[in-house]
């Protein structure tokens, strides 16, 4: 049986995060991302360009996981941890992507830190089933 649009793009997101952020491959990374990508993130250059020079600078230490895809169509909406970035906490992102023509077009995002046992009011952590450690003092 032939994958749906929607299976289809949620497979070629996290092929494009994995590739981009956990094997740093940039030449395969700008064969996913749209020459024209269009980025809301306020904390990454504008275009594919902007967000190749951020991976680019950051520690190869940086590491992608991802704990929910959702996919509609043309939209992808990821559920993920950043870490290794060389930042005191892990960063809980929820991204969106919007995919055209098999390629990651345009892109927006919701970024936290990720919250300890000890800040957490409602018990649980932010990802997966354990708690980020304590920061250090």
């Amino acid at each position: 049986m032939k994958p749906t649009l929607a299976e289809t793009n949620r497979a070629l997101v996290l092929e494009a995060f994995d590739t981009l952020f956990n094997k740093r491959d940039y030449a395969r990374a700008e064969t996913l991302w749209s020459p024209e990508y269009i980025q809301h993130s306020a904390h990454i250059g504008p275009g594919r360009d902007g967000l190749l020079d951020l991976t680019k600078a950051l520690p190869t230490t940086l590491r992608y996981e991802n704990a929910v895809a959702a996919a509609e169509g043309d939209y992808v909406i990821l559920h993920g941890r950043f870490s290794g970035h060389g930042l005191p906490r892990n960063w809980i992102v929820a991204d969106i992507v919007l995919v055209k023509d098999g390629l990651l077009v345009e892109h927006w995002d919701v970024i936290q830190d990720e919250a300890t046992h000890l800040e957490s009011k409602s018990g649980r952590p932010m990802f997966g089933t354990a708690f980020a450690p304590e920061p250090a003092q």
